[in-house]
């Protein structure tokens, strides 16, 4: 690897504005040296006094994660904006920060700012962010709406809700592991030994023959147990992860944590020097072909950053940001949990999304993680690495609720699965009995309510029963058969739920993770009083789905699954009626394959839902109800 002269600056990644309501505000940011900046606020032309609370962990001899919580002596104003300053205690820290800070304010600035949400009106919501597909990112259009308030147009929106896979550890560029791997070195993050892997410690990656384009080598491998698999892997072993682009997969949790900086900040890029001839040179062509769209991603990052330093910003995972297909099935998790190496890689990245996503979504669920994890990273590197893993996959708090009007609630998808008694090979839920009860208690005596599912709750019927026909089969794992439909149970109870007579009258869901959008309208059958149900899937950030394929799956479903369709009432949800919005650019297709992200719109009373894409091409798409359609 090219070793160069790193100039650190304090502060590495963030400010990011994360859980904020008027009682406090939190902010995340990395920085390379261990500070307790203090943070000033004003409300308009008032300074408003409260106490600035600080926790952090050292994940690299200079890298520190911190968590700033602003506690104000009177509750916030919601009806202006906020402006928040970091004061660091020493003059040079303070002048390095003002270097940083220069970059992320908007013409006319003179300190970073965010509304206070309440009330919800304006949301914007997406999944999907890789950095190496071609398209542009999606988020540049949050910076633009910001941008459009300061200089005295709309509102911007009231925060950005990410609805999973906000990195892909399993599917990484060339060029983009090599920037990790640099970003690993330059700010020391710390290595890990590993056991029954083909190298004993993560830093021997480094250098080692494997490292690029070959990682599927050192990932483990099991035992064929069937005729089927063997027939169809054509050995006697196969691979553990269900990835097919885990060429270069993220191992370590260094990997993870650089991976996390390089996709949210622009800082540590300053110090990245790309070179192709430390990849072997079957892949040399490929690397250079990524490493045009890696730059291009990497010089918009200023303008990302400085959009969540503006905007509050809440997370939930996916199988991207661990691995693909993670808890899929009951047989994936035996296998991937049976082996140390695969055990620790999915451990790494849960330990990474807390630090850098779900820490923030509800710090003061996470004190007790925080006390194991300052407890498991210490100036000398990780201690009780297996220790703090442990508790991560124990953990069951990872869902939470926002107390806005409406209220909003945030599931849990991945870690509380109903898993199939009758099959390892079949589907499992994607929540539990448990978990979906409590998600139904939450939900009661509320007037409206917006829930985020990662994966759609009412998905493409056709696309699902493709997934049903494979997962009969015994290849759910083949078509990615992650949908609410997929198991009996699960199916059954989220569907009541929605059946409920204590159900909320309006129901928005927001969802992403199919490469897609669409917009249904959901009522009931048979029902008077029946809830409007909107959902809204919006994905991806930065990717699509294979255009040609997507068309005519589109076609057919609408020629299949239609409204007025026959075959829906061999369906789960025969008792509801589903009607798609048409994009107003394509009133004949439902689905818009266009990287985007979205925004939904909504009156006092939840009565009307508009949904817009906004492309990053610059387009803002638009799925009208059907009685704004014209015939």
């Amino acid at each position: 690897m090219l070793v160069i002269s790193v100039s650190r600056p304090l502060v590495i990644a963030g400010p990011m504005i994360r859980h904020t309501t008027r009682e406090a505000f939190t902010i995340w940011l990395v920085t390379s040296e261990s500070v307790a900046p203090d943070i000033t606020v004003k409300v308009g032309q008032q300074s408003c006094a409260g106490n600035t609370t600080h926790e952090h962990i050292q994940v690299g001899e200079h890298a520190f994660v911190n968590l700033l919580t602003f506690l104000p002596e009177q509750p916030l104003d919601t009806a202006q904006r906020v402006e928040y300053e970091l004061q660091f205690a020493a003059a040079e820290q303070q002048t390095d920060w003002q270097r940083t800070l220069s970059t992320l304010l908007y013409p006319g600035q003179s300190a970073l700012n965010f509304w206070v949400p309440e009330t919800l009106s304006n949301v914007l919501h997406g999944s999907c962010r890789k950095p190496h597909h071609q398209d542009n990112d999606s988020l540049l259009r949050v910076d633009g709406l910001i941008a459009q308030e300061l200089a005295g147009e709309q509102k911007r929106p009231d925060m950005i809700i990410m609805t999973g896979d906000q990195i892909y550890a399993d599917d990484v560029a060339g060029p983009m592991l090599q920037a990790v791997l640099q970003t690993v070195s330059n700010y020391g993050l710390f290595h890990e030994n590993l056991e029954q892997a083909v190298i004993p410690n993560t830093e021997d990656l480094i250098g080692h023959p494997y490292c690029y384009y070959h990682r599927q080598q050192i990932l483990p491998q099991v035992a064929t147990n069937t005729a089927l698999s063997k027939l169809f892997f054509g050995a006697k072993k196969k691979p553990v992860f269900t990835s097919v682009n885990a060429q270069n997969h993220l191992i370590g949790l260094a990997e993870v944590l650089a991976m996390y900086l390089l996709v949210w900040s622009d800082s540590p890029w300053e110090e990245i020097a790309f070179n192709a001839e430390e990849v072997p040179p079957a892949f040399r062509s490929k690397f250079e072909q990524e490493l045009g769209t890696i730059e291009a991603f990497a010089s918009q990052l200023t303008q990302v950053r400085r959009a969540f330093a503006h905007i509050p910003n809440y997370m939930i995972f996916d199988d991207h940001d661990v691995t693909d297909d993670w808890n899929l099935t009951r047989g994936w998790e035996q296998e991937v949990y049976g082996h140390p190496l695969s055990r620790r890689m999915v451990g790494n990245a849960l330990a990474g999304y807390w630090l850098c996503q779900g820490w923030g979504n509800s710090p003061e669920k996470f004190e007790s993680i925080y006390q194991l994890a300052s407890e498991s990273f210490t100036p000398d590197g990780l201690t009780k690495h297996e220790d703090f893993i442990d508790a991560l996959f124990d953990w069951e708090e990872w869902h939470y609720g926002l107390d806005t009007q409406p209220p909003v609630q945030v599931l849990d998808t991945r870690t509380r699965r109903w898993r199939s008694e009758s099959s390892l090979n079949k589907p499992s839920g994607l929540m539990d009995w448990e978990a979906l009860c409590e998600f139904q208690q939450q939900t009661f005596g509320k007037d409206a309510v917006i829930v985020v599912s990662a994966a759609p709750i009412y998905g493409v019927k056709f696309i699902e029963v493709i997934q049903k026909l494979f997962t009969l089969a015994g290849k759910a794992l083949t078509v990615d058969a992650e949908n609410w439909m997929a198991h009996k149970g699960t199916a059954s109870v989220i569907l009541n739920i929605f059946r409920h007579y204590k159900t909320p009258p309006h129901f928005i869901i927001l969802s992403g993770d199919v490469h897609y959008s669409f917009v249904y309208d959901v009522r009931l059958r048979f029902r008077r009083n029946s809830p409007k149900i909107t959902q809204f899937t919006c994905s991806g950030i930065k990717n699509t789905f294979p255009n040609t394929l997507i068309r005519c799956l589109d076609t057919l479903n609408q020629w299949f699954y239609s409204a007025r369709s026959p075959l829906n009432i061999f369906t789960r949800r025969r008792n509801m009626s589903v009607h798609d919005r048409h994009p107003d650019c394509a009133p004949n297709q439902a689905l818009l394959n266009r990287a985007a992200i979205g925004q939904l719109l909504i009156d006092p009373d939840c009565e009307e839902v508009r949904c817009l894409a906004l492309c990053s091409d610059g387009e803002t798409v638009e799925f009208p109800p059907e009685s704004d359609v014209d015939n």
